[in-house]
């Protein structure tokens, strides 16, 4: 990548890239005469997150968000690229014998708090596993103790310890997960979509916990998220992926108040705005491309309004513009 990296930044990635073979098996490949498919989900990525700060990755469905997040908390191993935690290689780390140690700084919160939470373990045990696995604490009642505190801290109740978790609704749960990912006292959470399968209403309660939770503790967030509303409330930086990379990366005033990628333009004007009723919204044109077949130069030129042959044949690189990072050739040369 062209970008300019901060190499004291607390979080740090640096040309990610994550790519999976797709193929169909060997003998059908073979009677069929059919090559291997590979699918590059993130192709390149690269960023920094300061300490106690927010980056939320926002971007259609299969844009490569999620997997970014599984590359950071060492779930999937890179094909390409690194991530630098806190000054040290994080997946040397992960692969060595202190990985123990540094899962108990990174952890996440998944998407759906109906899947992520064990149906058959009461709420006790739930919250209570990481510190049984990190050796935390092995006293039942000093165990007790501080899941009642974790629980506390998210705004339920010691009392829920003994509830299993179809007691509880979408919201309620997904305080539980929170509270289970801050057993270890974390320093970095990687949260996936940790508000998308909540209503709206619910959303606000577990965003405001989880800013206050930053707030009083220091966290540091990478949050990953569809919903460019969500993504105004939380974030300090926002990275707009489009197709396995980063297209533009900017603080949140500067990317809502004046955005200069097609796509970013393209995905807020698809927003309603409460003062704007009588305009009509342009949707986001097009479709995305197949990500098995991608086309050539940059991936957003058959959807994008500016594309000139450069952009068709050759791809952009994210380059530091006017403040920002931005991966556009039609920026770079200033035709828009």
């Amino acid at each position: 990548m062209s970008a300019v990296t901060n190499s004291t930044a607390f979080v740090q990635a640096r040309d990610l890239a994550k790519t999976f073979d797709v193929s169909a098996p060997w003998l059908n490949r073979v009677l069929e005469r059919k090559p291997r498919q590979l699918l590059h989900a993130v192709d390149g990525v690269s960023f920094e997150i300061e300490k106690g700060q927010t980056l939320a990755l926002v971007g259609e469905s299969g844009c490569g968000k999620s997997t970014v997040a599984r590359l950071l908390v060492g779930l999937y191993e890179p094909s390409r690229g690194g991530f630098t935690f806190d000054g040290t290689d994080a997946h040397a780390t992960f692969r060595g014998g202190d990985s123990r140690k540094l899962r108990r700084r990174i952890q996440m919160i998944f998407q759906d708090p109906y899947a992520s939470l064990n149906p058959r373990w009461k709420v006790e045990d739930i919250v209570a596993e990481p510190l049984r696995e990190h050796g935390l604490l092995s006293d039942p009642a000093q165990l007790r103790d501080r899941v009642g505190q974790l629980l506390q801290s998210v705004g339920l109740s010691p009392l829920d310890m003994a509830k299993y978790p179809h007691q509880f609704s979408g919201g309620q749960r997904q305080r539980i997960s929170i509270a289970r990912a801050l057993a270890t006292e974390p320093e970095f959470l990687v949260c996936d979509e940790p508000t998308s399968a909540l209503d709206v209403s619910v959303q606000a309660q577990v965003l405001n916990i989880m800013k206050d939770l930053q707030r009083k503790q220091g966290l540091t967030y990478l949050f990953i998220s569809h919903n460019l509303a969500v993504v105004r409330h939380v974030a300090d930086q926002v990275g707009v992926m489009y197709l396995g990379r980063v297209v533009e990366l900017a603080g949140k005033h500067h990317l809502f108040g004046s955005p200069r990628h097609p796509y970013t333009r393209m995905l807020l004007d698809a927003i309603p705005k409460m003062h704007d009723t009588g305009r009509a919204r342009t949707p986001v044109q097009g479709e995305v491309p197949n990500p098995l077949n991608p086309p050539a130069g940059c991936a957003f030129n058959p959807r994008c309004p500016h594309a000139n042959d450069r952009c068709r044949n050759e791809r952009p690189a994210l380059l530091s513009i006017g403040g920002i990072r931005i991966a556009c050739h039609a920026v770079e040369e200033g035709r828009i």
